[in-house]
């Protein structure tokens, strides 16, 4: 792999884990088609924006708590949300390993389409509404983002920050919090392709981590300076437009 190649990966990942880390998502859904259609193998792919996003993702949720975005030390509940978005995810992770080996990538890219489409329409249609927290919507917005991460590399974040919106949590802790567990089920979901047989392409994960990383302090201080309306605009309007986008890719 040249340098050229190399600056890329890097450049690639901040990029996307800019936009990750200031609005809850669009690293994995963003970077993994992208490095598909230069070629390289889903098999290659997937575990190194697995363990970038792993790496990032605690530095993203530990910063975001840092400078104030979110409290995981005395806010018992963005601690529980967290611990239960965890817990689920080992369900949703698990049956995504095993299904990836034999489902058809492009039901895969219709499925995660139509789901993320879906919570964006439903946040611009309950947009003035007040919601009010809902543990059963937490449990089930984990399992099947985790399920969406296990079997593509994305399609989590946009779930998991638009749902927890819309089961009433505020959007810059729902974004700390969207950090935070997607890391470790990112490290979820890495060991189970290890476990199955898989590896880590080093050439990719490594330049993918260091460019992910650098753009993290960044990220964390653009949430904390924009307002909250902002920011919920812009992730109602990042949800409806991975979604369509990847969709798109599906069918053409």
């Amino acid at each position: 792999m040249g340098w050229e190649w190399i600056i890329i990966l890097v450049l690639a990942a901040f990029l996307a884990e800019y936009i990750d880390s200031s609005l809850g998502m669009g690293y994995g859904t963003t970077l993994t088609p992208v490095l598909l259609l230069f070629g390289i193998a889903p098999a290659v792919v997937v575990p190194a924006v697995l363990f970038s996003e792993f790496c990032t993702g605690i530095m993203a949720g530990m910063t975001h708590h840092v400078i104030g975005n979110v409290d995981f030390e005395t806010d018992r509940r963005a601690i529980s949300v967290v611990k239960t978005l965890v817990l689920c995810s080992v369900i949703g992770t698990v049956a995504a390993v095993l299904v990836a080996i034999s489902i058809s990538p492009v039901l895969v890219k219709l499925y995660i389409g139509g789901m993320v489409l879906s919570i964006g329409i439903f946040m611009a249609v309950t947009r003035r509404m007040k919601s009010s927290f809902s543990w059963s919507k937490i449990r089930i917005i984990g399992t099947v983002a985790a399920f969406n991460k296990g079997i593509s590399g994305g399609g989590y974040g946009p779930l998991i920050t638009g749902g927890q919106v819309l089961s009433g949590v505020p959007i810059k802790n729902a974004i700390g919090i969207t950090s935070l567990s997607e890391g470790l089920v990112c490290f979820i979901a890495l060991v189970m392709y290890l476990v199955l047989g898989g590896g880590i392409a080093w050439g990719y994960a490594i330049p993918m981590t260091i460019g992910a990383l650098l753009s993290v302090p960044i990220a964390a201080w653009t949430v904390k300076k924009i307002p909250t309306r902002i920011l919920r605009d812009g992730v109602m309007y990042l949800t409806i437009l991975l979604g369509v986008l990847t969709l798109a890719k599906a069918l053409l």
